[in-house]
């Protein structure tokens, strides 16, 4: 059995419940370059990432492999998070490992892999993002941090993104 969280057709969210892991799985009809160069420019990034309330102040996001990022979430202003990690592989179109640590809590750090899928030869995407956390009440205690707003709301940002940009 497995504690998973769906919102319409956007992003299902599914807790592990042996392993501390978080597997997130979204469809996009846009290429995987396309989806990918979204993830990879930080000019990009910083339009889509997180929940449409919170504005991504990015500091620095060099998503190459060896590279690094740090943004900060803020509302109206005031700061609310502070993110930061380290790109260990990145293959354009194709693969993601990177860290993800928040700076308020900083046992909290996770490794993340994401791999874009083609789908319909190629014409369509599907990200499968996994979170591999330190212990089982990591893996809780994020789930309950209300990252779902942030995975949902920044997935149909980035939806929005890619059609304002048109066809790849």
């Amino acid at each position: 059995m497995s504690n998973a969280t769906t919102t319409g057709r956007e992003a299902q969210i599914v807790a592990d419940p042996d392993i501390p892991v978080i597997t997130i799985t979204r469809e996009f009809d846009h290429p995987p370059a396309k989806v990918y160069r979204a993830w990879a420019e930080p000019e990009l990034v910083k339009q889509w990432m997180g929940p449409r309330s919170v504005d991504m102040d990015i500091e620095r996001w060099d998503c190459s492999t060896g590279g690094g990022y740090r943004y900060t979430a803020t509302r109206d202003g005031e700061e609310l998070a502070h993110f930061y990690g380290c790109f260990h592989q990145a293959v354009p179109g194709e693969r993601l490992v990177q860290t993800f640590g928040f700076e308020e809590m900083p046992e909290a750090v996770s490794l993340e892999i994401m791999e874009f899928e083609p789908l319909d030869d190629g014409t369509r995407c599907r990200i499968v993002s996994r979170s591999i956390m330190e212990s089982m009440e990591a893996q809780a205690g994020m789930m309950a941090s209300g990252m779902e707003v942030g995975v949902q709301e920044g997935y149909d940002k980035l939806d929005e993104l890619l059609a304002a940009e048109g066809a790849a």
